[in-house]
């Protein structure tokens, strides 16, 4: 049950009144986070970071620990995850993966340790771009299913199996 109702799509989802501020946010009901974060960031990654925006943000208006869980439905909730809280990613984004980035061929190719993102099989039976990518970025839903629809079980709803670092090798060619 959730917030007094026993629809459990709720807290994330409308068929009326939905918030269309984020991109690829389907029927969207839960507050959005506005907050300020501070990326990832690092001397050897050749993509350009900046805020998370798309589906990230979506992610990040529950796991950045400034928007309250039950912040839904235009109500203004008051129960937030602690920063103690292991699922809570907080503000500063520099020791996660990057997201938000684009990552096209071009990218690929000037990386060198990268693969083509429009060549390469994912592990799902597509190109990375149609399995993987949400308008040629790469996002929190390029490696996790909030909807546990494909996940590997027992895994952080990852969409591909990491043993052996499958789920990274997906697209690093190390």
């Amino acid at each position: 049950m959730h917030g007094g109702t026993d629809e459990i799509c709720i807290p994330c989802h409308t068929p009326h009144n939905a918030d269309a501020s984020v991109v690829d946010a389907p029927l969207w009901n839960h507050e959005v986070t506005t907050a300020n974060f501070t990326p990832y960031t690092s001397t050897t990654m050749d993509a350009a970071t900046g805020q998370p925006d798309g589906v990230s943000k979506l992610c990040l208006s529950c796991h950045d620990g400034t928007v309250a869980l039950d912040s839904w439905g235009g109500q203004t909730g008051t129960v937030f995850w602690s920063s103690g809280h292991r699922d809570v990613m907080g503000t500063d984004l520099t020791d996660d993966h990057p997201i938000s980035i684009t990552y096209n061929s071009a990218l690929a190719t000037s990386d060198g340790e990268l693969a083509d993102p429009s060549t390469t099989n994912s592990g799902l039976g597509n190109t990375i771009d149609t399995d993987l990518l949400f308008g040629q970025k790469l996002q929190c839903a390029s490696c996790h299913d909030v909807h546990n629809t494909q996940s590997v079980p027992g895994t952080k709803l990852l969409l591909i199996s990491n043993v052996n670092s499958g789920l990274c090798l997906t697209c690093h060619l190390k």
